[in-house]
């Protein structure tokens, strides 16, 4: 998502998610976030590496998502780094979600946080593991890519 004049600012990319994970479907959340969250996510300070979302009780939650404590905020007003956060979907998305989760068993990957008109959004990851000879297969797809690209320069 590069800037497209909507006023989004990438703020984190999970790059390894689309190396572990083949992506079937994206969507976009919003978070409930805490004041200090949102100071450290502005600065720049996430961690969507180990991160996965959850349905519990017909809700979305965001876990192992390592947002980083304020600095200059008095560690009492501070938050929990690791805090699971609530996601802001639709029913009718979280609805879709569940028969998906449950029925395919795939999983819900954050791929990126990013600034949408001054809210945090994540853009969320419908996704199925990969197994060891897919990672293979698509290394081997880049490289003939990059030779292509190398001999058409030449």
């Amino acid at each position: 998502m590069a800037d497209s004049g909507e006023g989004i600012k990438i703020i984190a990319d999970n790059r390894q998610a689309r190396f572990l994970y083949e992506i079937l479907e994206t969507f976009e959340a919003g978070i409930e976030l805490r004041g200090t969250e949102v100071k450290s996510i502005r600065q720049g300070k996430v961690n969507l590496q180990d991160g996965y979302g959850l349905i519990r009780n017909e809700e979305a939650w965001l876990l192992n998502v390592h947002v980083s404590p304020h600095d200059t905020a008095s560690q009492i007003f501070n938050h929990d780094p690791r805090r699971t956060r609530r996601l802001l979907l639709h029913k009718e998305e979280i609805r879709k979600l569940i028969g998906k989760i449950e029925q395919k068993g795939l999983t819900l990957v954050p791929l990126k946080l990013y600034m949408k008109r001054g809210h945090v959004k994540v853009s969320l990851a419908l996704a199925r593991g990969k197994k060891l000879h897919d990672k293979r297969e698509d290394l081997k797809r880049k490289q003939a890519k990059r030779e292509i690209e190398r001999a058409m320069k030449r």
